[in-house]
């Protein structure tokens, strides 16, 4: 007892309780989350905004805690891009990534004020699609060599529209410009319902966008679509040829769409992230909907996600050396 009572020394209760309170506040701070999560979407509307907000209530529900989505769009989707890179790496803001910001723009634009491997974690590649060749009802062409044709016998250049500068959408475009010698101008906007908007008015006349963007459209007379971008014809569209079954050999332009997080964001979380999102996206009601708009659900692991990522800057910093695509 004499050492209890010792000048100096605390009390053994008065120690332990300190210890249990650091413990406490320790696990407390571990708890992951605690607040709402937020889901940035790079571009306006689409197809993009439609995955986030197809998954964002089952992973409110997966995690017990709100999941907001907010639209950050602009420069082909590198300020919304730019944001998560730049946003605290605690799990509580990821990315919804797609082929512009984090494979095209690297080499299309001079300077991009981040780096998608350096500065990003991927979670999963969630879905991917091939695209259509889409033309306003009053363009008179019904093919692709049909639509050279026309262009070619333009005086002044056709535009074209894209979801924004670096986009699927921009350098499908220009790889078509490139192969099929013709002259189209580009006319970038902020996603694709803008550009739909423009494309069924008829201020753009022809545009490569996903099939959810543009077989609604389709099947009400107000859009016709000429070929499809990928190694196979779309099971929604069987009628409708691949670009190389139209003559343009190895012409394939796949969109994809994944979920990201700030590099240096905990691997548990990162880990975390990836096993709900690929739950949910692999739920019959969410895959259903997305199979529905011709997307193929992937549900990868952050591994192969970051391989793809890699091997994407690569390839379409061939396709734009090649074509000469500028950023503006």
């Amino acid at each position: 007892m004499a050492e209890y009572m010792r000048p100096g020394l605390l009390p053994i209760r008065v120690l332990l309780a300190a210890c249990l309170c650091l413990t406490a506040s320790a696990f407390a701070q571990d708890v992951f989350p605690s607040k709402t999560v937020r889901i940035v979407v790079p571009v306006q509307g689409g197809t993009m905004d439609l995955l986030a907000r197809l998954v964002a209530p089952s992973l409110s529900a997966s995690l017990g805690q709100p999941v907001v989505v907010e639209t950050k769009a602009g420069a082909g989707g590198n300020i919304g891009t730019d944001y998560v890179a730049k946003s605290a790496p605690d799990g509580y803001t990821l990315l919804v990534g797609f082929n512009g910001p984090l494979a095209v723009n690297v080499t299309l634009f001079d300077k991009l004020p981040f780096d998608p491997v350096r500065d990003l974690a991927p979670i999963t590649l969630a879905v991917s699609v091939s695209q259509l060749l889409a033309v306003h009802p009053g363009v008179p062409v019904a093919s692709v060599a049909e639509f050279v044709a026309y262009a070619k016998s333009r005086r002044e250049p056709l535009n074209y529209g894209s979801i924004g500068v670096g986009g699927a959408s921009h350098l499908t475009m220009e790889m078509f410009k490139s192969a099929a010698g013709i002259d189209l101008v580009h006319v970038p906007y902020k996603g694709s319902a803008p550009t739909v908007t423009d494309l069924l008015a008829g201020v753009v006349p022809v545009a490569f966008l996903v099939p959810g963007n543009v077989l609604p459209h389709v099947r009400g007379g107000r859009l016709k679509v000429l070929a499809s971008t990928g190694r196979g014809r779309l099971a929604s569209t069987p009628g409708v040829p691949t670009m190389i079954e139209s003559g343009y050999a190895d012409f394939e332009a796949i969109s994809w769409i994944g979920f990201l997080a700030p590099a240096r964001t905990p691997r548990a979380i990162v880990e975390r992230y990836n096993a709900e999102l690929v739950r949910i996206l692999r739920r019959p009601e969410i895959r259903d909907k997305l199979v529905g708009i011709d997307f193929e659900v992937i549900g990868s692991t952050p591994e192969e996600f970051g391989a793809l990522i890699k091997s994407e800057i690569t390839r379409w910093g061939e396709v734009i050396r090649r074509t000469g695509a500028r950023a503006n």
